[in-house]
């Protein structure tokens, strides 16, 4: 009999229907993968067994017995954990209070100590060891996301759902965390592993569920997979190119320098300290660290969004140290941001009025102060056909879009300014494989046009597949540049914890 069965589960939202008549079936002790594109309905599915949602149909079994789950709390109470993509830790607790808090103690005062206690022989069990009294904000990324299961397996959860456990980890991480999730199985606890990354799955995982549009196309052990292209094209539905084709490249003139850039943020932190490097048109300059290690703040002192405390930033020659973000955006620039909601995009709006965001005062978009709708409305047709943006219509609200196709609309609008300099921040984060692999080709084509790319990815595949040179950064310092022939992802990944190495 299975640990987990979820028997004909159907979730309407409206007329849509996200899920459509699931069946998944999980055996205690495996590794689950569930995969699929964009939409597929992955997310929907996780969020019903984790009481988030209710579904419309069908039913739940939990070690042999149907169950009704209210919300998460009740997910909790009956042995279901999840560990989000974004952890849901409060950075100015201790670790120990981040695990006991909103947990119910039959004590009139908690026992901090003793829960701390607790806390680190179970750690030390799964060789996790991490000190309780430790403040979040001081912790790695790796570490946050070790206490994250870890206050998961406090509240005695049974069965573990991973949602892109690795989006923000180095190699090294990745496989302490994939030692750490085959332990965990051998005592017993089930896994349900969400992830878009295909080696991984092949990897890690004894069996897999395929989504696509809402229902189950295959369940089938990892073992009968050929490879990853098979997967691939049944999570799609056709072939797969894997491999983004990148054309050697030819630099031209140089369109960005950086030099001695410093930033120092609102509780004094240096965020970046003394970055000098340039970028020449034509080629693809690769930014890789782990999350959080002063992409954001770089990528912001270059498009005008921050203040840099010392150094300076040229753009296609001219000085664009601390210059507004008009200004530097009228010198060829065009940015890919890394957060589409908060700085891509307006989903209140329309997807035709997003698409001329950049453009709204240049000549082919206005005439005498009024906007020309019937070209805008016909460029912008023309645009979503080009960037496969999936629409009803360009009239429709963009916060109705899917993800993947509100990341083409974003990528769509900024490349079709035809930049000098284009600057994308994890470009395709949390796309899947078909979406990727077709924005990537976009970038390699803007860049063989002649642009300078400035690319930004956590991803080192992507940053190995489509970069000429690669600068590794580690707590807002450079570790190096490297050639992408003397790259390889064990080196990098020593450089992005730290190590330092001689540039190429």
């Amino acid at each position: 009999m299975a640990f987990l069965e979820m028997k004909h589960v159907s979730k309407y939202f409206g007329s849509v229907a996200a899920n459509v008549d699931v069946n998944l079936s999980v055996e205690k002790g495996e590794i689950h993968a569930l995969l699929g594109e964009n939409g597929a309905g992955k997310s929907t599915l996780m969020n019903i067994l984790y009481g988030m949602y209710a579904h419309s149909e069908g039913e739940i079994w939990l070690n042999g017995q149907p169950v009704r789950i209210k919300d998460p709390k009740d997910a909790i109470a009956k042995g279901i954990g999840m560990v989000h993509q974004h952890f849901m830790l409060i950075p100015a607790l201790s670790v120990i209070e981040n695990v006991v808090l909103g947990l119910k103690e039959n004590k009139a005062v908690l026992d901090l100590k003793a829960a701390a206690r607790e806390f680190s022989q179970m750690a030390e069990r799964f060789g996790m060891e991490l000190d309780p009294w430790a403040k979040v904000e001081t912790l790695s990324v790796g570490a946050q996301q070790r206490v994250e299961i870890l206050k998961a397996l406090y509240r005695k959860a049974s069965l573990l759902i991973l949602d892109e456990p690795t989006a923000v980890l180095t190699p090294q991480e990745v496989k302490g965390l994939f030692h750490m999730l085959r332990q965990l199985t051998a005592e017993g606890l089930t896994i349900i592993f969400i992830t878009h990354k295909l080696n991984e799955i092949m990897e890690v995982c004894d069996r897999c569920t395929i989504l696509r549009l809402g229902r189950v196309v295959r369940t089938t052990a990892i073992s009968d997979i050929q490879d990853k292209q098979e997967l691939a094209a049944l999570m799609v539905g056709s072939q797969v190119e894997l491999l983004t084709q990148k054309p050697p490249a030819h630099p031209g003139d140089e369109v960005l320098r950086v030099e001695d850039l410093s930033y120092v943020d609102k509780r004094g932190i240096r965020a970046l300290d003394q970055m000098s490097f340039s970028l020449r048109g034509g080629e693809i300059l690769g930014v890789c660290g782990v999350d959080g290690n002063g992409q954001s703040e770089l990528v912001r002192c270059i498009t005008g969004l921050l203040k840099p405390a010392s150094g300076s930033v040229r753009v296609c020659g001219a000085d664009c140290t601390g210059a507004d973000p008009r200004m530097i955006l009228g010198q060829g620039v065009s940015h890919i941001p890394e957060d589409r909601h908060k700085m891509g995009m307006i989903r209140e709006m329309t997807v035709n009025e997003n698409l001329i965001l950049m453009s709204y005062r240049t000549p082919e978009c206005q005439k005498r102060g009024f906007l020309k709708w019937k070209d805008i409305r016909a460029h912008s047709q023309a645009l979503c056909e080009q960037y496969n943006i999936k629409t009803p219509s360009v009239l429709e609200r963009s916060g109705n879009l899917s993800g993947g196709n509100q990341q083409k609309m974003v990528v769509g609008r900024e490349l079709d300014r035809r930049p000098r300099l284009l600057i994308a921040m994890h470009p395709d984060r949390g796309l899947d494989i078909g979406a990727t692999k077709y924005i990537q080709r976009q970038i390699v084509a803007a860049s063989q046009a002649g642009a300078g790319v400035l690319l930004v990815s956590t991803e080192l595949d992507e940053i190995l597949e489509l970069s000429d040179r690669i600068l590794v950064v580690f707590e807002g310092r450079m570790m190096g540049i490297l050639d992408r022939s003397e790259a390889t992802a064990e080196r990098l990944g020593l450089m992005m914890a730290g190590a330092r190495q001689s540039a190429g």
